[in-house]
């Protein structure tokens, strides 16, 4: 699923993501090096990444989100490349000391398969002795939190009606939003519809094994802890072998 026009207010909507911790994550196990921040949205990660000093190189499958991020990149005086294209398919890319899928958005692929080609595509574009890092929602999220709908968001210039529905496939949902952006004295309404699809860990990791990789750390939400029950975001570190 690409995303349309909310690629427009998706900052707004974002700003209690502590994407400094994900930095900080990544950071604790490599300083230095070639990052593809993979489904990089408005480039904000991607921007922070540079700024501590790694060679970033941002891609996303929408045309819209790149707009934007490139905007923000010029306006910070940062040269990172973008590239539009898909997860599950990074021909011709290597080189990379780490690569990273952040705030869920590998959650995005429909099939299990499309999550098992993005992981051999990561392996095959990492360097030996490479970093892993992405986040998912988890079972738990997906089957119970989101589904305790609808939400709503009202802000100064951006508002938002959520409604959310069990999706074909277990552990999935479909995102129906409505938004309202202002535009100057009035406000412009318009509709998006997202699916995401989440899996169990064990999932996660037998993939991950099967696709070459040595799985390091499995955390939740930020803090480091493993997951429970209740977790609602896990975070996958792995590494390819030397």
């Amino acid at each position: 699923m690409r995303y349309g026009k909310f690629a427009s207010v998706y900052d707004e909507l974002m700003e209690d993501i502590p994407y400094e911790k994900y930095v900080e994550w990544v950071a604790a196990h490599i300083q230095s090096g070639k990052i593809l921040d993979l489904a990089c949205g408005t480039g904000t990660l991607s921007q922070l990444f540079n700024e501590v000093g790694f060679d970033v190189t941002a891609s996303d499958l929408s045309e819209e989100m790149l707009t934007i991020a490139s905007q923000r990149f010029q306006e910070a005086g940062q040269s990172i490349p973008t590239l539009q294209l898909s997860m599950d398919n990074l021909e011709g890319l290597d080189g990379f000391d780490a690569v990273t899928i952040a705030i869920d958005s590998l959650n995005y692929l429909e099939k299990e398969t499309q999550v098992q080609q993005t992981f051999k595509e990561v392996f095959e574009a990492l360097n030996e002795g490479g970093h892993f890092f992405f986040d998912v929602h988890s079972v738990h999220k997906v089957d119970a939190v989101y589904m305790d709908s609808p939400f709503v968001f009202d802000g100064e210039d951006v508002a938002y009606i959520w409604h959310t529905e069990p999706g074909d496939y277990p552990h999935s949902v479909v995102h129906d939003i409505t938004f309202f952006i202002r535009q100057g004295r009035l406000f412009e309404r318009f509709e998006e519809m997202h699916e995401q699809r989440t899996y169990e860990i064990k999932d996660y990791t037998a993939w991950l094994e099967a696709a070459g990789f040595r799985v390091e750390s499995i955390t939740a939400d930020f803090s480091g802890e493993a997951p429970d029950g209740e977790s609602e975001r896990i975070f996958f570190h792995a590494t390819k072998p030397l």
